[in-house]
């Protein structure tokens, strides 16, 4: 460790201590990690050479869980205990969720978040989110070969407060540092900016597996300025599958599906949505387990039919983008294309055709956030390099306001506010000689309380008595840099005053997150216990090579009983590491076995040694030794 680091103000430390950060696309369909190394940001693979990471968690009898692909092969034969696109049950509770009915979970309406019934146990979307970040977090550790000081993590722009703290907490759980949570279209527009230097109005059109997100944004000499924002936290690639799904369904006239059929059906589905992105026609074909065969021909045109009032919801909601941002249609510099969804030609072909322009989609519409999340967070983490002097404007995406008599809305943050950002109003009592003040923190666009989303409830307590209208309540909203909110009130002629960090009422309160977080120690511990298997497979396979290299080259030196030892030495390593790897053994296994061979090849080694010296000192005198 450096006990003493000399840098100008502002600039990045030296490279031996580059800090480690990266960012990651928590997505509904799949997930990415990455970080910026010798200044060019990079999505960071798996073993296999993967990018992505499927957004699936399947949860196991004996507590413990697959995450990725090994998860998302379970879909069609487990689907109660198989959990996708979780992204969509964050801060919600079951109201929330657009056709709940018919998803194969079984849902528990508890008063917050909604809860999944597991295997395992009941499950939150926070503890599903964070095995999908910790397998994330595992991946830039095991790549980057120590531990992060932090990470950036994208959000849709539409993610309300509770949304946003339930990802937050989620990263808590995974054990990871959050240096911002940052929209996913301004990271987009990060990735952009500063690789195509584009300067003017952009528009960001981001269509993920579950959420659409539309964001204006003005990009001038390094600062990135959001001026609106707008969307749709519940729609995205999924319902274009489910829609696709409905009319399989309606054409083959089916009857009532079973859990495991219909997710079988949904597979299928994508899986023909995804083929109709490069081809006219695609069949679909299955065999249900109810016995009923699927076989029927889906064109490009018929798919483009049935979605197209999809495709129009992201039209009304970029309309009202412009509206909000004060700009028209021409205005707009170029539109970037974000997300795994807007690979369907029609829905390019309708943003191009509104808009009057090729979009832009030369970066992986995967991978784009992940890079811009990964490019601000290594900002963050303090390696400033030269011409890095931009700057993010962010806002916040919905309204923020105070309850007032009558059950109306007093909005103190009206939405688009750049953030961070602090705003402050006056309010006074009702009744003479009231001594308290009840505040009702509320997140909408509209006037009533009963159609805007509570976030939270506290009171200040200790107001002097006096007659209506004379205490001077100063209520502060506070929204910091990943868009939550604290709300402080103060009455100033006595200075009593009271405060809150907002815990939505769709959030966890820290004992959740505690318990959690407890919880999470026995999958810490299969997660160590997975990486020392790995570490020692690994070893073991370095020293086989080893020892059959040593003994092509100087097998003469042992006699046949010496030799047979050591290839039954090496058959146990070998045993071992297929017994670790059928789940029979643990690493323990494999570290004896290794350890037995180095013992047991001891002598062969020292023989070498010894005909290695005599070799080199044949044929010399003792003073050429010398």
């Amino acid at each position: 460790m450096a006990l003493l680091q000399i840098s100008e103000p502002g600039m990045s430390t030296a490279p031996h201590q580059h800090r480690l950060a990266v960012g990651i696309d928590l997505g509904t369909t799949n997930s990415l990690v990455a970080t910026v190394r010798n200044s060019i940001p990079e999505v960071l693979a798996d073993e296999e050479g993967r990018t992505l990471l499927p957004s699936v968690v399947r949860y196991l009898p004996n507590g413990h869980a697959n995450i990725g692909y090994k998860a998302q092969a379970a879909q069609t034969t487990d689907p109660k205990n198989t959990i996708v696109s979780v992204k969509r049950f964050m801060g919600r509770g079951l109201h929330d969720i657009a056709y709940a009915e018919n998803l194969p979970y079984d849902f528990q309406d508890t008063p917050g978040m909604v809860q999944l019934k597991t295997v395992a146990g009941i499950k939150s979307p926070v503890e599903i989110s964070a095995q999908i970040l910790a397998t994330l977090r595992q991946r830039a550790e095991d790549a980057l070969g120590d531990d992060l000081v932090g990470a950036v993590i994208t959000v849709p722009a539409y993610f309300d407060d509770a949304q946003r703290q339930a990802t937050k907490d989620a990263a808590q759980l995974a054990g990871l540092n959050v240096l911002r949570l940052l929209s996913e279209p301004t990271a987009a527009a990060i990735a952009y900016g500063l690789d195509n230097a584009s300067e003017g109005i952009y528009a960001v059109y981001d269509l993920g597996g579950g959420t659409f997100d539309i964001s204006i944004l003005k990009l001038s000499k390094g600062v990135f300025e959001v001026l609106s924002t707008g969307g749709d936290s519940a729609l995205g690639g999924d319902d274009f599958d489910h829609r696709l799904f409905c009319w399989i369904h309606e054409q083959e006239k089916l009857a009532p599906l079973s859990d495991e059929d219909t997710a079988i059906l949904k597979v299928k589905a994508r899986e023909a949505k995804e083929l109709l992105s490069t081809n006219a026609e695609v069949s679909v074909d299955a065999i249900l387990n109810s016995g009923e065969e699927v076989r029927l021909r889906v064109t490009a045109e018929t798919f483009t039919d049935i979605t197209k009032h999809l495709v129009a919801k992201t039209m009304s909601a970029i309309k009202k983008a412009l509206r909000d941002a004060h700009v028209d249609v021409d205005d707009v510099d170029g539109v970037v294309m974000v997300g795994g969804a807007t690979r369907m030609p029609h829905v390019r072909r309708a943003v191009g055709e509104y808009f009057h322009t090729i979009p832009h989609a030369n970066i992986d519409p995967d991978k784009v956030v992940a890079l811009g999340a990964a490019m601000q967070a290594n900002l963050l983490a303090g390696n400033r390099a030269a011409g890095d002097d931009w700057l993010l404007l962010d806002v916040i995406p919905l309204s923020l306001g105070i309850e007032t008599m009558g059950g109306l809305v007093e909005k103190i943050i009206p939405r688009n506010s750049t953030i961070p950002c602090a705003r402050a109003q006056e309010f006074t009592t009702f009744k003479d000689g009231q001594t308290a003040l009840a505040v009702h923190v509320l997140q909408g666009e509209r006037e009533l309380v009963s159609d805007c989303r509570s976030l939270a409830r506290f009171e200040l307590r200790g107001i002097p008595p006096m007659v209506a209208g004379a205490a001077r309540i100063r209520i502060t909203y506070q929204v910091d840099a990943d868009g939550l909110l604290s709300v402080s009130a103060r009455e100033l002629r006595s200075g009593v005053e009271a405060s809150i960090s907002v815990k939505p009422a769709y959030g966890l309160g820290d004992d959740d997150v505690a318990r959690m977080l407890q919880d999470s120690y026995s999958s810490a511990d299969v997660d160590m216990a997975a990486r020392a298997l790995r570490e020692e497979q690994v070893e073991a396979e370095r020293i086989l090579l080893a020892t059959q290299s040593a003994l092509d080259e100087d097998g003469g030196l042992l006699d046949a009983a010496e030799r047979a030892a050591v290839a039954a030495l090496m058959q146990a390593v070998r045993d071992a590491v297929t017994g670790s790897a059928a789940g029979a053994l643990g690493h323990s296994g494999i570290k004896l076995a290794v350890e037995a061979l180095a013992n047991g090849t001891e002598e062969f080694a020292s023989r070498r040694m010894d005909r290695s010296v005599r070799s080199a000192l044949k044929g010399k005198t003792l003073d050429q030794v010398a």
